[in-house]
């Protein structure tokens, strides 16, 4: 009786953590303990590494791909590639993976660090090691392995375009190809894509995790923008910035961002994109705008809404402000349309644009790829102040599997305002299937938080 007692009051304190202190039923726990988080993504990453990786190899023709680094000097492709209870780079950790055809499949080899829970076999010659100068072994290690198995092709990752193809720094550059040697060298191939695209294909096993991460971020935006923080005449949009900022640290959450909130006043309208606007006190009339996201389990969200603060006497929002979100609500129907696996980043933000001015909306489209990080990996479709397209990122082309934040924003004359423009801007998270269609990950905002 007391060892079942005794296993209750356990189970118990498992579960304590999801009602943690300042956590409301209102605002849902995304992700579950760590050490079932640790099993999901170890998971995650079994399956990136015998699902997309072999593909992806052979899509570029590469037939050994090498990642290199150094602790707390990662490679970006780093975190995609590891178990989620690796931190950095073990000193140097070389990772090789050797494409032996369809039959054998991607060996995976780890020179440094260790196997990330079997996924990889860790490759060590102790007499090679053990005769080099400290640190130099590893090269003459790689060497052994790459003259043994005498691959047509090696990767490795430098680009001028893509920040996650370019992790080899200069000074582990010069090392590999002084321990490459000639013949090697000649072997040698920037297979930028390679990185790009393994980082930006999400596997549909993270989308449940993700939804719920989603949740929570409309759950805290939703409570944010009520009377629950905000007071009118009172509360500054600073105030509301480090709730949001205390709620994530209190669910034990993390963020790649700190938050805003804009505030736009109808005596006072326009918002800035170059810099912070000064903190200002929340009024009645006000419409507010807020950009957030959150971190868990190694994904990031992006999501902005707008608000509203109702004037004493009104149950809802003027018509003209309504109008001015449903603008920019038809400006995401418009790229979505257009947001097709095979085109460009450049060529989708073209036709958006065009449809758009069609349709007599004054916007504007800054969308980019969201999942491992916040600003992701794969094309950029336009930035605030690149609207003519983005050489380079933006010529990148749209992939199955993948997920985008679409940030865009519309600015609307609004008769309550004696015809002053309204700024709406709206991101919301989208995931594109395997089969090439698109759809939001939650939802989108199409009616506006209110401060009563």
């Amino acid at each position: 009786m007391i060892k079942h007692a005794r296993r209750a009051i356990g189970l118990l304190l498992c579960l304590a953590p999801l009602h943690a202190a300042g956590e409301s039923a209102d605002s849902p726990r995304p992700v579950p303990p760590l050490r079932e988080q640790a099993a999901i993504q170890q998971n995650w990453l079994k399956l990136r590494l015998e699902r997309v990786l072999p593909k992806l190899m052979r899509k570029h023709g590469v037939q050994m791909w090498l990642m290199v680094c150094r602790e707390y000097n990662e490679d970006p492709v780093f975190f995609s590639l590891v178990s989620p209870t690796v931190f950095a780079a073990r000193r140097r950790t070389i990772y090789v993976f050797h494409d032996r055809g369809l039959e054998k499949g991607v060996e995976m080899l780890a020179l440094g660090g260790g196997s990330n829970g079997g996924l990889y076999t860790v490759y060590r010659d102790p007499e090679v090691e053990g005769r080099e100068v400290y640190g130099e072994g590893q090269w003459v290690l790689l060497r052994k392995l790459i003259d043994e198995r005498k691959p047509a092709t090696i990767a490795i990752n430098i680009s001028h375009t893509h920040a996650f193809s370019d992790g080899l720094s200069s000074g582990e550059r010069e090392k590999l190809e002084a321990a490459l040697g000639a013949e090697n060298l000649r072997r040698v191939v920037r297979a930028e894509n390679l990185a790009l695209e393994l980082v930006s294909i999400r596997l549909p096993e993270m989308l449940p995790v993700y939804r719920k991460m989603m949740e929570t971020v409309h759950s805290l935006i939703g409570r944010a923008f009520s009377n629950e923080v905000i007071t009118p005449g009172k509360t500054t949009n600073e105030d509301v910035v480090w709730w949001l900022r205390q709620q994530v640290n209190d669910l034990g959450l993390g963020t790649w961002f700190h938050p805003s909130v804009r505030v736009q006043k109808p005596a006072k309208t326009g918002v800035s994109l170059l810099a912070e606007d000064a903190p200002a006190v929340i009024d009645r009339g006000d419409v507010l705008h807020v950009d957030f996201g959150i971190t868990a389990m190694r994904l990031n969200t992006d999501t902005q809404h707008m608000g509203y603060v109702l004037r004493q006497g009104e149950t809802d929002v003027p018509p003209g402000i309504k109008h001015a979100l449903a603008n920019a609500n038809k400006l995401q129907d418009l790229l979505l349309e257009r947001m097709k696996p095979g085109r460009s980043g450049n060529d989708v933000l073209a036709g958006a644009l065009a449809a758009m001015k069609a349709a007599g909306i004054k916007g504007s489209i800054y969308t980019h790829p969201i999942g491992d990080h916040g600003h992701g990996a794969g094309p950029l479709i336009g930035l605030w102040d690149r609207q003519e397209g983005v050489p380079g990122r933006g010529d990148v082309t749209v992939l199955p599997g993948t997920w985008f934040s679409i940030e865009l924003s519309a600015t609307t004359p609004v008769p309550e305002w004696d015809g002053k423009e309204l700024w709406i801007g709206q991101e919301e998270d989208a995931a594109i299937d395997d089969e090439g269609k698109i759809s939001w990950v939650l939802k989108r905002q199409t009616e506006y938080h209110l401060v009563k």
